[in-house]
Formats: structure tokens, sequence, C-alpha cells
């Protein structure tokens, strides 16, 4: 009705599996090893997930050599390259390997089409810490395509044996648009054996794009460096929200944002926390948006084991598994 004021919330938003089991093997390597337990880069790409990992007692670095020798290091969910793990290995590092499952099977999929002798075309971001992993398992067959633009410059040696890569963070409307314009200059172009982009960005962007229709304004909670929170407000613009911005922290609305507006869309990335969604909500409520309607398009139910080195008697609890959630319907 004109005049009153709602929100409409996503869902799926926030967590994913690989994320909750990363930030969960942090805090169990904690509690098991004490602190401090260093991480190599953020182990999520969410500044307030970090923060609260800090206080507890990890410490992030850039690179390996950081570590103290024989120190125990979790390597992110975005996943290393073997020269990573060479290089912790080699300062005796105790190495807890927290890459999401979905990101080593990409992983898996480049060594195998190398192996094969395949020129593999990675769709991503250049300087993405998950597409220096991938590209690192296979460097001298590996080029990154960072965009459908750039997909008119890329030259290959064999265009009857090239695939296609992606990673799993990105826009799907995207990636298959400069899938679509590969394949145009390359017939035989391979697909991956399965797809790449995770189940979570999916979903979330499959919300998203529901609520962005009826939406005045979208709020994306989601850290500036997040790929799959930024590609959450682009996704919005481009399915109909009339404003989109992406928040670390409730305190970031800016009240300008809400003048005329009737309904807020709010939802998450994959590495957020649920307390920020719900500050979110709690502020928009104190300005009038107390009406919440859930606009849910898929439920999610998957599961992923802890690293091996933090499964021992985790059996039944929490500590076996990170909740996260593979789409049901």
């Amino acid at each position: 009705m004109p005049g009153h004021k709602r929100v409409l919330l996503a869902s799926p938003r926030g967590y994913c599996a690989g994320v909750d089991r990363a930030v969960i093997a942090v805090e169990k390597a904690l509690e098991r090893f004490g602190a401090p337990v260093y991480v190599r880069k953020q182990i999520v790409h969410n500044i307030h997930v970090v923060t609260e990992l800090e206080a507890l007692g990890a410490i992030f670095v850039d690179e390996v050599d950081e570590v103290p020798e024989g120190a125990h290091v979790v390597f992110s969910a975005h996943g290393v390259s073997p020269a990573v793990v060479s290089a912790a290995s080699e300062r005796g590092l105790r190495a807890i390997d927290a890459t999401c499952p979905l990101v080593t099977k990409v992983h898996r999929e480049a060594v195998r089409f190398a192996r094969d002798d395949y020129e593999i075309l990675l769709i991503g971001h250049t300087g993405h810490e998950e597409v220096e992993g991938t590209a690192g398992e296979a460097p001298d067959h590996v080029t990154v395509v960072n965009s459908p633009e750039e997909a008119a410059l890329v030259e290959v040696r064999d265009p009857s044996k090239v695939v296609w890569l992606s990673q799993t963070t990105l826009s799907v409307d995207e990636t298959m648009e400069t899938v679509r314009r590969l394949r145009e200059r390359f017939p035989e172009l391979h697909d991956p054996p399965s797809d790449d982009i995770c189940y979570a960005t999916q979903n979330r962007q499959v919300a998203i794009k529901k609520v962005a229709k009826d939406a005045d304004l979208v709020i994306v909670v989601g850290s500036a460096n997040s790929s799959n929170s930024v590609r959450l407000v682009e996704v919005a613009l481009e399915y109909g929200a009339k404003a989109a911005y992406r928040v670390d922290y409730a305190d970031e609305v800016e009240q300008a944002w809400l003048d005329g507006v009737e309904t807020v869309g709010v939802t998450s990335g994959a590495s957020v926390p649920e307390v920020l969604v719900q500050e979110v909500l709690a502020d928009l409520a104190a300005a009038g948006y107390g009406d919440v309607e859930e606009v849910r398009t898929a439920e999610e139910d998957l599961m992923f084991s802890l690293p091996k080195e933090l499964r021992q008697d985790a059996a039944g609890s929490r500590d076996a598994r990170a909740l996260g959630g593979r789409t049901r319907a």
C-alpha cells in the first residue's frame, strides 16, 4: 500500500557452509592449540569476523614467511597454491587447510585439465586470493579472464583443447556472458564437469533478484573485499532496485538513502554473520521499517566436515560439521 514502509529480507543470505567451516576451524584451533594461531590472509572476507577472531588470539598474516617456525597456520577459505603449501612445509609450520571444499573442487579440475594439456581460461578477478590459488595449481596452463570484454583479447595455442573454469563467487549472469563470448571465438570450448560457481553465491543472487524488482533501496551487508557481496549490489541494481549500497555495519546506513523510500531490500554476503543483518533490521525498525517480510527462494542444508587436523574427538558435535546449505528445493 502507498506510504507503507516495509523490509523485504532476502533468504538465503549470510554464512555459507564453507565460511562457517573456516571460521569454526580457527576457533577450534585456538581452543585446541592455544593462542596464537596464525592465519594466512583473511580467513573469510569480512572485517567483523576477522576482528572477532583477532580478539580470541588469531594473528592474520599476508604470507607464511611471517609465521614463526613450527607454529600453527590456517589457510583461508579461498585456498592456496601448491607453492604456499611448500613454503609452509619448509618452515616446519603445522598447517590446517580451511579451503572451502567447493574451491578445492576447482583446484582439482585445474590439475586434471592441465595434466591433459588443456589451456584453462579461468574466469575471475586477477589478484583475488581464490584466483591466485587456482592459477597456482597449473600456472603454465591458466589464463585469467576478468570480464566479458576480456574474452575478445584471449589468445590460445590450440582452440580444440580449451576449457573454462571460474572463481566460485562471481555473478552468474556475467560469468555466463563471458563464456558465451569465449565460445563465439572458440566453438570447441569445453565446460567444467560441474558448475564452479558456488551454490551459495547462486542462491543469494537468485534471492536478491526477486527482492530487487520491488525495492526502492537494497542494503547489502558485506565487506568491500568480499567478491560475492559486491556482486549482490550489482545484481540488485541490474534487476530493478532503484538504489543499492553495501555496508559493513548498520551505522553506515545513511539517512539520506531512506528519503522517500517505502520498500527496503536487505541481504548479506556469504561471509557475513547474521548478527550484522539483525543490527541493520533493528535500525530500520527504529526508522519506521518494522514490517519485515522474508522472501525465501531456496532451503540450504549442506554440511562440511572440519579440516582433518581438527576432526579428532569432534564426531557428533558442531566440531565435526560446519553448517551452511545446499539447495533442497
